[in-house]
């Protein structure tokens, strides 16, 4: 990430840009909310407005109240605003409750797009780039091109059986996502593009289906605006027509630190979005109608830990600091109210940029003393501990899993790690790309480098070969919250598990991932629920309060849930718990 900390600089910088302003498409609506730091609930400051070539957005009131290492229950100023579960707006996939059957694992599609990279490689092309990604379509490219010149990418995922690639530098101008067929990988066709100057440089990206409809959420800065910022939700039903339909301004943050007072990560663990505030804490936001989100809480550190990253499995909210060492576990059974959990706050061994959370497995890139990756046993949240490492002399940026396998951007190269040993973490290649490379994505049998600042131009990422042959290995389950036999927090809770790899958002449907009462029959124990899934993370939430003092379960069924490639889950997996009471 460039580091911008000079109000001047900014200045200088959207002053520039102003001729640029009027790429996107920005009549998107904000919503505003106003600083909650007191304890008191927010108050409203907006009306509702709608866009004129898209679904409502909103400028609506907020509401929600903040705790201070959850000293206090959120307050609320009335109940139209009161944070809600969302009954009324469930996913695509959510069930309907009563005796009706289930679907059948594998009735969810098919994907608009071919889905993950179809091509195998010989040993001579592994780790060499083999093509390049520029936001924007083809058509749009050359000198005079309009999109995407500050070239500053992170991360992508697969989307409806496309790669989904952000291009958008941490001041918010220039903005927007591409979508490209890489059933090719060293051949990528971009086949929908889509601009907002408002979108900020985001580290995460959550997705939700609602009314048949499918949204995504990102960070937000209004352009030339040092402190109208937050989180923005886009509607990518349709890749070739994306357009953002709402905008949430959160309070207290503030540009051009690029760490200090900004969003930095998102969740959605639908209908919460969890929002990493950095030095603001967690924000916690209603997003069951993404085109009207609220501000439903906001907690805050004491002492400030400085939230970077956000992960979300069933009850247990990971948050770790930017450019730190500490750790937060809390407890999420109340969504809109976290709480630490005893034991769950600690210190790493060195400084990190970034982590990632799989497998009950904290990952972290480290960035203090060199490079390389830490592992950190967090399947007792209550004890958490150290579990592997291994010291590189990169510079770490952001970490993500698959596999058996560690991706870790390290600043001048990239690294992939092989963890099959956690106790002798052995590295398996570094790759390279100009500028500051932070980010590699596994992608199948390929991997998408991204750099954001200092690269080529027409260059910031590449995708390159990792692995011979076409990903044919289906996913696992590798942890769930709560455990087997285990017990959640209270009736408000949701489930979780994680995959051994990104999964298929829309494999993740009523059909493929199912929760009901233990030793009823399937359908007529149906809990009513809604689905999420970001990266390798699926959660289960349900739409109305679990029975006290009840068993269920929850059954991932063989041939539902698939990868990027289309590999199915080859194993069912059921997980049995009960509620309090």
């Amino acid at each position: 990430m460039v580091c911008l900390s000079d109000v001047a600089l900014v200045g200088a910088l959207t002053l520039a840009a102003v001729g640029l302003a009027g790429c996107g498409d920005d009549s998107a609506g904000t919503t505003s909310a106003t600083d909650g730091s007191t304890g008191a609930s927010t108050t409203d400051d907006g009306t509702s407005g709608s866009s004129s070539d898209s679904a409502a957005t909103s400028e609506g009131s907020t509401t929600g109240g903040t705790t201070t290492g959850g000293a206090t229950s959120p307050t609320t100023s009335d109940s139209d605003s009161d944070a809600t579960t969302g009954t009324s707006a469930g996913t695509t996939e959510g069930t309907t409750g009563g005796a009706e059957p289930y679907p059948e694992p594998d009735a969810w599609g098919p994907n608009q797009g071919p889905g993950g990279p179809q091509v195998a490689f010989s040993p001579d092309q592994l780790y060499q780039h083999c093509a390049y990604l520029d936001g924007g379509m083809d058509g749009d490219l050359g000198g005079g091109e309009k999109h995407d010149t500050f070239e500053h990418h992170n991360h992508v995922q697969m989307f409806d059986g496309y790669l989904l690639m952000p291009w958008a530098p941490e001041f918010g101008l220039n903005s927007g996502i591409t979508f490209y067929d890489v059933s090719d990988p060293c051949a990528p066709v971009a086949v929908g593009s889509a601009q907002d100057n408002d979108m900020r440089e985001s580290h995460s990206l959550g997705f939700a289906a609602v009314d048949g409809r499918w949204y995504m959420a990102a960070n937000y800065l209004k352009q030339l605006s040092l402190t109208d910022g937050g989180i923005l939700i886009w509607d990518i039903t349709d890749p070739k027509d994306a357009k953002v339909v709402s905008k949430l301004k959160l309070p207290g943050f503030l540009y051009p630190d690029a760490y200090k007072l900004v969003t930095l990560s998102v969740f959605w663990q639908y209908p919460w979005l969890y929002v990493a505030g950095a030095d603001n804490g967690v924000y916690v936001v209603d997003a069951s109608d993404p085109q009207a989100p609220k501000l439903a809480h906001q907690y805050k550190f004491d002492p400030i830990l400085r939230a970077g990253q956000v992960s979300v499995v069933g009850d247990v909210l990971m948050v770790t600091a930017a450019e730190g060492t500490r750790t937060a576990l809390l407890d999420v059974s109340e969504p809109d109210f976290p709480q630490p959990i005893p034991g769950g706050d600690f210190d790493i061994e060195a400084e990190a940029y970034f982590s990632n959370l799989a497998g009950g497995y904290g990952y972290y890139a480290r960035k203090q003393g060199g490079g390389g990756v830490l592992v950190w046993d967090l399947r007792d949240p209550q004890a958490p501990k150290p579990a592997g490492d291994y010291l590189s002399d990169g510079n770490g940026g952001y970490v993500f899993i698959k596999d058996e396998f560690a991706f870790v951007g390290e600043s001048n190269f990239a690294s992939i790690y092989d963890l099959s040993d956690l106790g002798d973490i052995k590295p398996v290649t570094q790759m390279h790309l100009t500028g500051d490379l932070d980010t590699i994505t596994p992608i199948g049998n390929v991997v998408v480098l991204a750099v954001d600042d200092k690269s080529e131009k027409d260059k910031a990422s590449a995708i390159a070969p990792w692995q011979e042959a076409v990903d044919t290995k289906p996913p696992t389950v590798t942890w769930s919250v709560p455990a087997e036999g285990g017990a959640v927090g209270g009736v408000r809770s949701r489930v979780g598990v994680t995959f051994s790899e990104f999964v298929d958002i829309k494999s993740v449907h009523a059909g493929s991932v199912r929760l009901y009462e233990a030793g009823m029959d399937p359908a007529e124990g149906r809990v009513d629920g809604d689905l999420s899934v970001q990266e390798l993370i699926v959660n289960f939430a349900p739409r109305e309060p679990l029975k006290p003092a009840t068993e269920y379960t929850l059954e991932i069924p063989a041939g539902g849930v698939v990868d990027y490639n289309g590999n199915a889950i080859a194993e069912s997996f059921t997980l049995n718990f009960k509620t309090g009471g």
